[in-house]
């Protein structure tokens, strides 16, 4: 590839210096006595005017592959873009530019100029590209930062005992699942014996595929077990003490010293958890995951490829098949597809689904109920919590609806599931408003969920009129929090 760098200056040669070896590198430079002492420092030099066409020639503009324009003349720039074009229309060109000056009013003042259609294809700002350099090392050391801080907090653990319960929500999905699988290396590399807990189902067909397909060592346990009390430390990924995580009593609260999420942090965390805990919550970054793939980068772990799958994957469903990434995100993914297994993506995504789960999809739609463009549908008493998520998921798809509310009777609470595409509408501060005076509520922007206990429903008499109850109750108060009036 041939590269001709326009200018001999000391950001020419610099550039030029770093190239060779690997391109074909010509400077281009005017003054004689610089191009004199570049040619015997070994670069290809031609000495000439580069705004004109014979110096361009000579230097093999008809075969070059990148013009690279180091000067700072604005007059020069003009002229030498113009020559550029006029002999090589296909080359790329790069030029540094002064801070103050707009490429797009440089190519517009060429136009006018010299009556030519021209384009500059990359442009580099000096004060620019340091900022830019700064906050990436500023972001690189943060990221460091955390990475060994929570190394040193491990170590510390280890000290003191050997066992870490890593605890994720009630019904865990990929992200939180992925989330505590990372932990656990990171753990083990730290010398301490972890194993993952929940206290729920995971009853979703997707997150049960997961973890078969994945191996994921976790346990299911009740509230007060001895099998989680027998674990001096606790680590919380994926989740806060709140409505879906029910495993853990008051006194377990002081053995919490880890806790990882990119939700929103809870009024009054601080206050219940130990001084000494380690805490990265992050509700700029869409999964938790991808805070987990920062750490094994930044601590240069060795990264099984079933952890880089479930990590991808855990990205990939809580960020809507990547439709909302960020800086994190991108960055989890680069490092994360180097190792990823993608037929055991392709296992996990398609897996068959269950009849009951069809079934519940299916009186999903049957008992669809529209108040304009919301849809609220009642599902009655079932067993999977995951199949109300799914099918908010699906009649989220219905054409004329952008916001959807799917709830049943699951054990001894209300489960409830809900989805919007209307951009006016954060959905988790619905459901917090809707909600939290009766149970919980919360999520993100666009999806959420709530619990309410059947506690308050004590005056069904039975099955049918418990249903009737809680549909008008959770009707009208998602439509009231909506402002929608019920017709």
């Amino acid at each position: 590839m041939r590269v001709l760098i326009f200018g001999g200056g000391s950001i020419g040669r610099l550039i030029a210096e770093a190239l060779k070896g690997e391109f074909d590198v010509v400077i281009i430079e005017k003054d004689e006595l610089k191009a004199k002492t570049l040619s015997e420092s070994g670069f290809q030099v031609i000495q000439g005017d580069f705004s004109y066409t014979a110096t361009l020639l000579k230097a093999g503009i008809d075969k070059a592959e990148l013009a690279v324009l180091t000067v700072a003349n604005i007059s020069l720039i003009k002229r030498t873009v113009h020559v550029i074009k006029t002999n090589n229309k296909n080359i790329p060109i790069l030029a540094i530019l002064p801070d103050d000056l707009k490429v797009e009013n440089l190519e517009k003042e060429i136009r006018e100029e010299f009556e030519t259609e021209v384009h500059i294809d990359y442009t580099i700002y000096p004060k620019k590209a340091i900022v830019n350099s700064i906050i990436s090392i500023v972001s690189h050391i943060g990221e460091r930062k955390n990475a060994n801080m929570l190394v040193k907090k491990l170590q510390e653990l280890k000290k003191e005992g050997e066992g870490l319960a890593i605890v994720v929500h009630d019904n865990p999905d990929p992200d939180a699942l992925s989330s505590a699988m990372a932990l656990s290396v990171i753990a083990q590399n730290a010398g301490l014996k972890p194993q993952i807990f929940y206290g729920g189902e995971i009853t979703h067909h997707e997150n049960r595929a997961f973890v078969n397909i994945l191996g994921i060592d976790i346990r299911k346990v009740s509230k007060g077990s001895y099998e989680l009390k027998r674990f001096p430390f606790i680590a919380l990924i994926d989740c806060q003490p709140n409505g879906n995580l029910t495993i853990l009593e008051e006194e377990d609260f002081k053995k919490i010293k880890i806790i990882i999420d990119h939700h929103q942090i809870l009024q009054h965390l601080k206050d219940i958890l130990p001084d000494d805990a380690f805490l990265d919550i992050r509700p700029e970054v869409n999964a938790s995951a991808s805070i987990l793939a920062e750490y094994l980068k930044m601590l240069g772990l060795e990264m099984s490829e079933t952890l880089a799958t479930g990590l991808f994957y855990g990205i990939y469903i809580d960020t809507k098949k990547f439709s909302k990434i960020g800086h994190a995100e991108l960055k989890a993914i680069e490092f994360l597809t180097q190792k990823v297994n993608y037929e055991l993506l392709d296992k996990i995504e398609h897996p068959d689904i269950s009849t009951e789960t069809a079934e519940i999809l299916a009186r999903a739609i049957m008992n669809r109920r529209i108040y304009k463009n919301v849809l609220i549908s009642n599902v009655g008493f079932i067993r999977s919590r995951d199949a109300i998520a799914e099918s908010a998921d699906f009649l989220l798809r219905l054409e004329g609806i952008n916001t959807v509310l799917v709830f049943g009777i699951v054990d001894d609470s209300i489960e409830i599931s809900a989805r919007t595409r209307d951009v006016r509408v954060n959905i988790g501060k619905i459901l917090r408003e809707a909600f939290g005076n009766i149970g919980s509520g919360g999520g993100h922007s666009q999806m959420g969920g709530a619990r309410v206990p059947l506690g308050i429903f004590t005056l069904a008499k039975d099955k049918s009129s418990l249903l009737r109850l809680a549909e008008e109750a959770i009707t009208e108060k998602f439509l009231d929090a909506l402002k929608i009036k019920e017709s």
